[in-house]
């Protein structure tokens, strides 16, 4: 299958590099190095050069490039306005996509599909920090800033920079099953073998470390006591402050509510539990605070987009487990 990789000056190079070890990857694993054959188009110049001057050799341009793509992904970068690219980029992503069996992006490269007119009346994401600017560009496109990727149809889209790798997984799993695709995870020893409705928050990514010591207390209190009292109450008194200053103030800080950070926080040490262990789905609420398993439960839906027993089935290559 041919995978091609479009690379604009400025991309970020995990962008191109992630997902393009994931293919390789998969096709060596497969015992047929060719099962994926992996080019690098850039828009006009036979060098790249990526975000930071480092510099990738394209393998085509837009104006050399020949033969039948299967699979196209389109890379990002901070640079959303460049990777608009001109006329000829959006005529030739528009010739791709009529004849592709798979059209893709990573990250922002969402914004190139939607200078083409690609994204119209579609379900899309992208990087959570430019997903606001995405829904207002394309207003008939359903913008979901809380996946790491969405296939709509033929269209794929993934999140932010390291997503590009779990799209590129779920689409190995496509071609070659579930065994092949959890293969190649433990060959790139990739963290977690994430299902596309993941959300792509977590309390360490969006509400990062803040800046008053009483704020950042409390986050350090959160972590390390998942099993306690996490209520407003309990919470204000360790940052001694009242009920509502503490609301407020925290807020401001971290951009999200205590109750939002509090649940973030359990269940991202719940997927850690899952992926990592066999104990039962009451022990393992338990073990993050929740005494109620129900709550546990839709909390993880919530925030994961699947079942505590849907999510730990990604590491079993399905066989059952408890919970």
């Amino acid at each position: 299958m041919q995978v091609a990789i479009l690379a604009f000056p400025r991309a970020q190079i995990l962008d191109v590099a992630g997902p393009a070890d994931v293919f390789i990857t998969a096709g060596h694993l497969l015992g047929n190095p060719r099962a994926y054959r992996v080019s690098i188009v850039s828009v006009d110049e036979p060098v790249v050069k990526c975000l930071g001057g480092v510099k990738l050799v394209a393998d085509h341009t837009l104006a050399t490039h020949r033969g039948r793509i299967d699979t196209l992904l389109v890379a990002g970068g901070p640079d959303v306005d460049g990777l608009k690219g001109d006329d000829t980029v959006q005529d030739w992503l528009r010739r791709q996509a009529r004849s592709v069996r798979r059209l893709g992006s990573v990250c922002t490269g969402t914004f190139s599909l939607a200078a083409a007119g690609l994204l119209e009346g579609r379900r899309v994401t992208t990087h959570w920090r430019w997903a606001d600017r995405l829904a207002s560009q394309v207003p008939s496109a359903t913008v979901e800033p809380d996946h790491i990727h969405i296939r709509d149809g033929a269209l794929y889209t993934s999140a932010g920079v390291t997503a590009g790798m779990d799209l590129a997984l779920a689409m190995v799993e496509e071609d070659h099953g579930q065994e092949v695709a959890l293969a190649v995870a433990r060959e790139l020893v990739m963290f977690v073998k994430r299902p596309g409705g993941q959300s792509q928050f977590s309390a360490h990514v969006v509400a990062p470390v803040a800046e008053r010591s009483a704020i950042r207390e409390v986050q350090d209190h959160v972590f390390a006591t998942l099993r306690g009292d996490l209520g407003v109450p309990a919470l204000a008194g360790v940052a001694r402050m009242s009920e509502r200053n503490f609301a407020r103030v925290f807020r401001e800080e971290t951009g999200v509510t205590p109750a939002w950070f509090v649940e973030t926080a359990r269940i991202d040490a719940a997927r850690r539990l899952a992926e990592t262990s066999a104990m039962p789905l009451k022990r393992l609420a338990g073990e993050v605070g929740y005494a109620n398993v129900e709550a546990f439960r839709k909390a993880f839906v919530r925030r994961v987009g699947v079942t505590p027993s849907e999510y730990r089935s990604r590491f079993t290559g399905g066989h059952s487990v408890p919970g």
